[in-house]
């Protein structure tokens, strides 16, 4: 079974994209409706990311790390399946997802 890291993308802040109560709210309902639809394969449901600073060459590209999740699933394609329906996609501000895997270390 392998593990994977959802990276949450998107050019706006969770601080504005939370907006208000109530759309705060109705936000975490989606949010749960999918860690219930998810299950077991969320072993970390993960945390909103707040960006300290952006270093080396690139610089800021815009479109930060603003969330992330840990997902464990079969193969990459049942992990992307995993993220099907997922609130974040239709969030505004260019929001996507990045699916990484993680990989054994060298020597490990």
């Amino acid at each position: 079974m392998g593990k994977y890291m959802i990276l949450y993308r998107s050019s706006r802040s969770p601080v504005e994209q939370m907006g208000t109560s109530e759309e705060r709210e109705a936000a975490m309902q989606e949010w749960m409706s999918w860690a219930g639809r998810v299950g077991a394969a969320l072993v970390d449901m993960g945390s909103p990311l707040g960006t300290v600073a952006t270093e080396g060459p690139a610089g800021d590209t815009g479109v930060g790390i603003r969330g992330y999740s840990i997902l464990e699933a079969d193969s990459p394609e049942a992990a992307r399946k995993l993220i099907d329906g997922h609130p974040h996609l239709s969030a505004s501000g260019g929001s996507f997802i990045e699916i990484v895997e993680f990989l054994p270390l060298p020597g490990t």
